[in-house]
């Protein structure tokens, strides 16, 4: 990823009531479908783990809010894209998760870190990674790999989607227009990603804690 791309999603997630009030008033309705778009992409493709999941999600709320979205019809199509993407993921890593081309393109560590978390957890990593950013991405295709039955993935991935949204697009729809957070918006995003992956960085203490008394 070149830095451009990064400079330009650091602006777009820390700016996102701007960026997204621009796409509303550019496009219209068609702004359910880039947003169908976006969190089906951050689910489905393991490869694109960086996408605005939480923010994004927080941000459609909150203009649903102001009438930019049907807050029903919303949350209806977000929980199918988030369910489909996880679909589409899980069988990626079922079919092609250990080919030599695909394990190339993607980071070890996050692979590694993922495989811990499911070791963990087991099923219910399908529900908990929904919450979790990068991690969401990796948790489906880990899920393949590892062959987990698939009515079992669909179960969990149906329950782990349908929270995720509706949690966050909710959050936004009845807390997003407050004064406070308005005007505090960027603020507001850096909370919702360090509260997001708070968890992650707590496991990866804590493994590395137990890693040294076994060292020792």
């Amino acid at each position: 990823m070149t830095m451009d791309i990064v400079y330009f999603l650091i602006d777009f997630i820390l700016h996102l009531d701007k960026h997204l009030a621009q796409i509303i008033l550019e496009y219209g309705a068609v702004t359910y479908f880039i947003l169908f778009m976006i969190i089906f992409v951050e689910t489905g493709v393991v490869l694109m783990p960086f996408l605005p999941g939480d923010s994004l999600l927080f941000a459609a709320g909150a203009f649903a809010a102001i009438g930019s979205f049907n807050i029903l019809l919303l949350v209806g199509l977000l929980i199918l894209a988030a369910f489909l993407g996880d679909l589409v993921n899980y069988y990626l890593g079922k079919k092609f998760g250990l080919h030599p081309f695909v394990v190339s393109k993607i980071k070890k560590e996050h692979l590694d870190k993922t495989y811990n978390f499911y070791h963990k957890y087991g099923a219910k990593t399908i529900i908990l990674a929904r919450f979790l950013p990068i991690f969401r991405t990796f948790a489906p295709f880990v899920a393949g790999i590892g062959k987990m039955e698939s009515k079992k993935f669909i179960t969990y991935n149906l329950i782990g989607g349908l929270t995720w949204v509706t949690s966050f697009c909710f959050l936004g729809y009845f807390f997003g227009n407050m004064p406070l957070v308005k005007t505090n918006f960027s603020l507001v995003i850096v909370m919702i990603i360090f509260i997001s992956v708070l968890p992650v960085f707590i496991e990866i203490i804590k493994h590395r804690l137990h890693q040294s008394k076994i060292n020792k």
